[in-house]
């Protein structure tokens, strides 16, 4: 098969090859002449050595070989003659028939092939204009037969060499069908592909329409949801909500969720108020409606559970209010605008545990109290009493510890007044203290422990019940420390019923007031009624104990027996009818004088103090005025009176105030009228 492909493209002789540039001839059409013919025109240095590269070169496969090689060297021309076709002259047999020579190649040629005789003839088409690139005829002529002389010989070596590398050639040949065979592979698959391609490329259309579309419908999808995103929003509630609500354990994360659902409710109740109702809303209020119930079942549970934990035994209700009921008050909040009826009863039941919690709590307390030892009351502890008289009911150890007791000194009692100290005795203290004291101290960490606890539970009941107002948390409250406050009238009335300690009385009026003062400065109203209820018991005792010492001095004064004034004078340490020092009456009334008078320091107007102070003063310028007649001249009365209200404006000198000023102004005058009398 490679044999018939390379004698189709027979190689022309060498001048054949160069006339196609130099030949007279006219040009002829490639499909005459192969197209590797200049390629094998030799040059004039390198005419041996192109013979290599044809045989090296792909074309070389195309080179056309004669049926037998002769010894002469004539194969050249016999190639030639076969590759050219018979209706084609020798172009150089065309030159010198021309000019008339002929060449004598041409005639060998003639010799060796007699029976071929070629018949010269006229050319079908001749060339008008002929460059023979300034070469004379024979010059051109000469130097067109020079090349084919030299092709005939590159033509035998082609041949031997052809002959000798034939194995090589023929594995080329296969190469070249593989090629051949692998190209049409290559073909069929590209053909495949560029159907595949089509295919992919009305997909890749089809997909850009679609993607047209949808981002169409995406913005489409956008400016609807931000006109609905509002709306939906107001309305929807997210799953995990609703999860946090049913299952959820009662945390900070609770009450976010449960405010997230009344604000949905508030929004959806909004709408279904107004004319914008829609079909979504109506599908949205029964699921709503199921979650607001179990959020109230959930906040019912809490708070009976955290009630009911305010009945343990040694609990402190402050923990359990501070950290598990005020911290979630928007439970109780929401409860109750949700359930108003399941609020007040949960309510109700609140202050009901309160209520006993308080009142056992206060009650150990005041047992504790009762077991401080307070100053035996003496009907002899008065002004005009006679202080070698024991009462008979007093055990003597009572009266042994009683024995520094002075009823009339003031002495260190008011610093239970000043002290900075806000602290109620505890308990344990209580017990345990073996000392006397007033009766102001009992009463003092009583109303002291009170008012703390009033007013912590006032402040936890506004906080937690903010949706009450403030007058039914009051009412609460009051009912909450009515036992309470009970307790407190009890202990009162106990300690100032049979009590003829004025001083101490007054001193218990004065914790009452500052009780009353630090209550409004918190702004706790609760025991407003109690401490008007406690007003009420002691200024009464008060004035009681005030007309008690007055009576004293008025039967002393109205006993004029000789008796009577002995026992005075014996009292005094000297007999009134020798000695003008004061009476020791005197120094009593000036104890206790002094005593009222600091301790009404900033007492009002209104106050029975001052009608109770001028009543037993009265009643002493009576006694002093009868002591001062009993014996001795003029000059010595006038001196003993004198003595004795020196005494009484010595001892209250330091003592301030309106009425200690008018208590001073009328020793003055009482003063002045003796010295003038004197």
């Amino acid at each position: 098969m490679w044999l018939d492909r390379i004698s189709g493209h027979s190689t022309p002789s060498g001048p054949q090859a160069d006339s196609r540039s130099n030949s007279p001839l006219p040009r002829r059409s490639s499909s005459r002449l192969s197209p590797y013919a200049q390629s094998a025109r030799p040059t004039s240095s390198t005419r041996q050595g192109s013979s290599l590269s044809v045989l090296v070169t792909p074309s070389g496969s195309n080179v056309s070989l004669p049926a037998t090689v002769r010894g002469d060297g004539s194969v050249l021309t016999q190639s030639a003659a076969r590759s050219r076709p018979s209706d084609v002259a020798d172009p150089l047999q065309v030159l010198n028939g021309i000019i008339g020579k002929q060449n004598e190649n041409t005639l060998q040629t003639d010799k060796l092939t007699p029976s071929s005789a070629v018949i010269i003839g006229k050319p079908s088409t001749l060339v008008e204009d002929i460059d023979f690139n300034g070469l004379s005829l024979e010059d051109f002529a000469a130097a067109e037969s020079e090349p084919r002389r030299t092709t005939s010989d590159v033509g035998a070596q082609t041949i031997r060499q052809f002959e000798q590398e034939r194995d090589k050639f023929q594995d080329l040949h296969s190469a070249i069908t593989g090629c051949d065979d692998v190209s049409k592979s290559v073909e069929m698959y590209m053909g495949d592909f560029q159907a595949e391609l089509g295919a992919v490329s009305a997909e890749i259309e089809t997909l850009q329409t679609r993607s047209v579309q949808l981002n169409a419908m995406l913005e489409n999808r956008r400016n609807v949801e931000q006109l609905l995103g509002p709306a939906v929003e107001e309305i929807s509630i997210s799953p995990r909500t609703v999860r946090v609500i049913a299952e959820g354990p009662i945390d900070d994360n609770w009450v976010k969720a449960l405010n997230e659902i009344e604000t949905r409710t508030a929004s959806i109740e909004a709408r279904v108020s107004s004319s914008t109702t829609t079909a979504s809303i109506e599908d949205v209020r029964p699921l709503l409606g199921d979650i607001k119930k179990k959020a109230v079942e959930r906040i019912r549970d809490y708070l009976v559970s955290q009630i009911r934990a305010l009945r343990s035994p040694n609990i402190n209700a402050q923990i359990i209010q501070q950290q598990r009921l005020v911290k979630f008050k928007d439970l109780y909040s929401y409860m109750s605008r949700a359930h108003p009826t399941l609020t007040g009863e949960i309510t109700q039941a609140y202050i009901n545990t309160m209520r006993w919690y308080y009142l056992s709590h206060f009650t150990r307390y005041l047992q504790a109290l009762e077991k401080i030892k307070v100053y035996p009351s003496d009907r002899n502890e008065v002004l005009g009493g006679d202080a070698t008289q024991k009462s008979g009911n007093i055990v003597t150890g009572s009266r042994a510890g009683a024995a520094a007791h002075d009823p009339f000194s003031l002495g260190r009692r008011i610093d239970i007044l000043r002290t900075g100290n806000q602290m109620a005795m505890s308990s344990y203290l209580a017990e345990e203290d073996n000392s006397f004291h007033g009766i102001e101290v009992p009463f003092r960490n009583f109303n002291l422990a009170l008012v703390d606890n009033v007013s912590a539970e006032y402040s936890f009941m506004t906080e937690m019940f903010s949706s009450l107002s403030f007058h039914q948390i009051s009412r609460k409250a009051v009912e909450i420390f009515e036992p309470v406050f009970s307790l407190g009238q009890t202990l009162t009335k106990q300690l100032i019923d049979n009590a003829t300690d004025a001083l101490g009385v007054l001193i218990c009026v004065r914790l009452n007031q500052h009780a009353a003062f630090e209550l409004q400065r918190r702004k706790v109203p609760v025991a407003d009624a109690y401490v008007n209820g406690t007003n009420m018991r002691l200024w009464p005792r008060f004035q009681v104990i005030m007309d008690i010492q007055c009576e004293s001095l008025r039967r002393v004064g109205s006993n004029t027996g000789r008796s009577a004034v002995s026992a005075l004078s014996l009292a005094g340490g000297d007999d009134l009818n020798q000695s003008t020092a004061p009476h020791f009456l005197t120094q009593r009334f000036g104890q206790l004088l002094h005593g009222i008078l600091v301790l009404s320091s900033e007492a009002g107007d209104d106050e029975p103090v001052s009608n109770s102070l001028a009543r037993l003063r009265g009643e002493f310028d009576a006694l002093l005025a009868k002591l001062s007649r009993i014996g001795g001249d003029a000059k010595r009365r006038e001196r003993f009176l004198f003595n004795n209200y020196s005494l009484i404006l010595t001892i209250i000198s330091d003592t301030q105030g309106k009425l200690a000023t008018e208590q001073r102004q009328h020793l003055d005058e009482m003063l002045k009228s003796v010295g003038k009398r004197g």
